[in-house]
């Protein structure tokens, strides 16, 4: 069975102080949240993963980062190794949202780099694909989020796709009021799962959980989780997550 998944990626968001008020709320919203195949991923800026991590040590909430270079080590001034995010307990990060891909120059090649690194240090990989207004106009929206795929995933082997989680979002429904109907979140996610069965056998893509990522609202979370293929949502707006975490009540 896949896992149903909440996750919130708080961006450029939040102070040191600010964090910890939120993720106490959050603890104690999800202590009232039946958590048996769901499960809880808060993404906070890297200044307050490891006091996230340690908050959240005993919690069911588990802490994501929101970025990670490819190199080991090295002369990368900025830069995040996956050996730093494991020192302080961070397990997953978020890998291709479409904010590096546009304004940092994130191309699928890179990216592939990046999550050899992640799954060659035991880590869990979310993986952001998904096409602009252009490319959904004129029908180039299938073309699209398949290339972001394959080059980013397709050379894994299938025991790899154990730890990628995919989250397809719809960057002309982010930040613009527009939101991708339940259908048609649905028969991307339906695309993207049938793509994986057809590169792998289908139990890679049965069990592979697929979250949705445009401008999730409180009034529409629970019509799009409960589509067939989409398996949660990548959340962008704090609020929201919240918000939608009680619909797992």
């Amino acid at each position: 069975m896949r896992n149903k998944i909440v996750a919130g990626n708080w961006k450029m968001n939040k102070t040191y102080k600010e964090t910890k008020v939120l993720v106490k709320d959050l603890m104690k919203q999800v202590k009232g949240v039946k958590l048996t195949d769901t499960r809880v991923i808060i993404a906070p800026p890297f200044t307050n993963l490891q006091k996230a991590s340690k908050m959240t040590k005993d919690c069911k909430i588990e802490v994501a980062a929101q970025n990670m270079h490819q190199a080991e080590s090295g002369a990368y001034t900025g830069e995040i190794s996956a050996d730093m995010l494991k020192s302080i307990h961070v397990e997953t990060v978020i890998l291709g949202h479409s904010e590096r891909r546009e304004y940092f120059g994130e191309t699928n090649e890179l990216l592939a780099k990046k999550v050899d690194t992640a799954l060659a240090h035991g880590m869990e990989v979310i993986y952001c694909f998904g096409e602009v207004l252009e490319d959904r106009k004129s029908g180039n929206h299938f073309k699209v989020v398949e290339e972001q795929i394959k080059k980013g995933l397709f050379h894994l082997t299938s025991d790899d796709w154990k730890n990628v989680i995919l989250a397809y979002e719809p960057v002309w429904a982010i930040g613009t009021g527009e939101t991708a109907s339940p259908e048609q979140a649905q028969e991307m996610h339906a695309f993207v799962r049938e793509l994986v069965a057809q590169r792998y056998i289908s139990d890679v893509a049965e069990q592979v959980s697929i979250l949705y990522g445009g401008s999730v609202k409180p009034g529409n979370a629970k019509e799009i989780f409960s589509k067939e293929d989409v398996d949660g949502g990548l959340i962008g707006g704090l609020m929201i997550l919240q918000r939608s975490l009680k619909r797992y009540k």
